[in-house]
């Protein structure tokens, strides 16, 4: 009869559960790798660039702390798989249960405050607009592949629990057929507790059978854990393509009214440009008006006044009244 490599780590369990525990006391707890606020509470205004800029290095920190929670989920993951005791399967349970909670908390919360800096600042340049989606652009792509990352572990152990449960059956049922195997692994209506309670009546090895069965239930409970987390990074991951849509149509709006006020900027200026033109243009006519007018008027007071001494000449009243006496 085939025999879990489980029932072996068990039977030396009084050598290695010392070290077993020690090497727990190592996983850091939830509080310790995850201390932060639910529900993106860090998030703040971010209309100026400094406090966008803050928010961004804030975001990139708690990614960080994202990434490292991931890699302590899959190192929990990996003792329950091979835990010696069910003290030691029960503490890494409430580790694991607790750590994923405060992730959980954590990446939702990060979700909301890469959504939180797309919110434009009124006002902004084109140039403050573009350096705005090049750094949201990279926030949202760390995001997204932590996020993959953490669905990759969670299918990954799924698929190592299935395994464990499979090996648990054939314990108990070595003959059990490929249905069999099927509805215990996927535990489909019910179906799968049923078939292990009788093969476990008609064994002859009812305390691994029991074992095995308890262990069976722990990992189904298990599996029910991850598949949730793994809905919720599907939803993740949904959100973040819909905020790339957006971002993508936000910044195109804004490039677009940036390139429209550029143009009417630009048409403003040429049109003053052609105002100041067409202003000194009438300036310097007016001036000619100014001194043609004043030319004009001169000649014409030069021209009345020679009129007027043509026909009044100096000599010529003096000339009368000479030959007036002389002729009387």
């Amino acid at each position: 009869m085939a025999r879990d490599r489980l029932a072996a780590l068990r039977a030396q369990r009084q050598v290695g559960a010392g070290q077993g525990a020690i090497e727990m006391q190592s996983v850091p707890s939830a509080s310790q790798l995850a201390p932060v606020p639910p529900n993106g509470s860090h998030s703040q205004n971010t209309s100026s660039m400094p406090a966008f800029y803050d928010e961004v290095t804030s975001i990139q920190e708690e990614i960080a702390q994202f990434d490292a929670n991931v890699n302590a989920i899959a190192d929990l993951h990996a003792r329950s798989l091979n835990a010696l005791s069910e003290q030691d399967s029960a503490t890494n349970t409430s580790q694991l249960v607790e750590l994923t909670e405060s992730t959980r908390a954590l990446s939702n919360g990060l979700s909301k405050r890469i959504k939180a800096l797309q919110v434009s600042a009124p006002g902004s340049s084109r140039q403050d607009a573009e350096i705005r989606k090049n750094r949201i652009t990279l926030v949202h792509g760390k995001f997204v592949e932590t996020l993959q990352r953490y669905q990759s572990v969670e299918q990954q152990y799924r698929q190592q629990y299935k395994d464990r449960v499979e090996r648990q059956l054939k314990i108990v049922k070595p003959d059990a057929t490929p249905e069999e195997v099927s509805a215990v692994v996927n535990d489909t209506q019910g179906g799968g507790n049923e078939i292990f309670r009788l093969a476990i009546s008609s064994s002859n090895r009812y305390g691994d059978s029991r074992q095995a069965y308890r262990e069976v239930q722990e990992r189904h409970q298990d599996i029910q854990r991850i598949e949730a987390t793994i809905e919720e990074l599907a939803q993740l991951f949904s959100d973040m393509a819909v905020l790339v849509e957006q971002q993508t149509k936000q910044f195109d709006d804004i490039e677009a009214t940036a390139a429209g006020v550029e143009a009417d900027t630009n048409k403003g200026i040429s049109e003053v440009d052609v105002a100041i033109k067409h202003a000194r243009a009438a300036r310097r006519k007016r001036w000619i008006c100014f001194w043609i007018t004043v030319v004009v008027i001169l000649a014409a007071v030069g021209i009345g006044v020679g009129v007027y001494f043509s026909q009044n000449p100096p000599g010529s009243s003096s000339s009368s009244s000479g030959n007036s006496t002389s002729s009387g």
